[in-house]
């Protein structure tokens, strides 16, 4: 069974921030574009937090929007499709269901959810990636996607209907989160009961040998690669984020809190990345530990 489009005949929140139904006009400019982002990303420095991390996040993403995804492929050398697919996969959804991509970038998940027939409702808060996303479309012959509707939106703050959305699915985006337990609290609040949440990002391999190359491959040469091909401050601030994640058992513990059951994690490819998951309690209210 899958839940009702969410703003389809349904309330949500105020949606004043938002582009939905549709997709973004190139008219917006991006809210920071340009913005100097060496201070706050500096490597001797601490790293931002609430307000002036989500600030900062959202600036450094309108910044390389425009290459984000050739960065990401060249870096991964094409291994993010095959995690992303594997994200998809994850969720077993059925046919026609709803899902809502958070931190959905250029729209790389909303097209693999769209290439296999589901409905993609994507949100980020950099106006230059859902731009991106846009254009990445129009060139795949897509027109947006078969309904795809985008909406800039605060992962806590979600112009998203309660219990409207069948899955909720989010790759790499989770240390770019100003509040992430808010986030997976909301997650749960527009998802169905029993409705699924994917989670892929990066982890630490456990072998001795392959952690030591990682790192030094993460540390040094993926921002040697940014520099060169996109933008030095934004790619030096890539393997600083990590930082942000929680251990592997908080993040499950705070799933469990946030009003989801059965969390599950598994790391790919050697421990480079992994992948949680788990299903909107049924008895839960969403948005919470499961009423007393």
């Amino acid at each position: 069974m899958t839940a009702n489009r969410p703003g389809v005949g349904m309330p949500a929140r105020d949606q004043s921030d938002c582009q939905a139904p549709g997709a973004p006009s190139d008219s917006r400019t991006p809210e920071h574009s340009g913005h100097d982002l060496t201070a706050a990303f500096d490597d001797s420095g601490p790293l931002p937090s609430g307000v002036e991390k989500q600030r900062m996040v959202r600036a450094m993403f309108d910044q390389i929007a425009s290459r984000y995804e050739l960065v990401n492929t060249i870096m991964t050398f094409g291994f993010d499709r095959r995690w992303r697919r594997s994200l998809v996969r994850s969720l077993g959804l059925e046919p026609g269901a709803t899902v809502l991509d958070i931190g959905s970038g250029t729209g790389d998940v909303a097209r693999e959810l769209e290439r296999r027939g589901y409905l993609a409702v994507a949100a980020d808060i950099s106006w230059g990636m859902l731009i991106s996303s846009r254009h990445q479309a129009h060139r795949a012959g897509a027109a947006d996607g078969p309904g795809r509707r985008m909406m800039q939106a605060d992962a806590a703050e979600l112009p998203v209907a309660t219990g409207s959305v069948d899955a909720v699915a989010s790759a790499f985006a989770l240390r770019n989160l100003g509040d992430l337990a808010a986030s997976l609290a909301e997650a749960a609040r527009v998802l169905r009961p029993g409705g699924r949440i994917g989670l892929l990002e990066v982890s630490v391999p456990h072998n001795a040998l392959l952690r030591a190359g990682h790192g030094v491959y993460f540390n040094r040469i993926v921002p040697t690669l940014g520099a060169l091909l996109s933008d030095r401050s934004a790619y030096r601030y890539l393997p600083r984020s990590v930082a942000y994640l929680p251990p592997p058992r908080d993040l499950l513990r705070i799933l469990e809190t946030a009003g989801f059951e059965m969390p599950e994690r598994r790391q790919m490819t050697g421990g480079v990345v992994q992948l949680f998951t788990a299903r909107r309690s049924v008895d839960s209210n969403g948005g919470g530990p499961p009423q007393q």
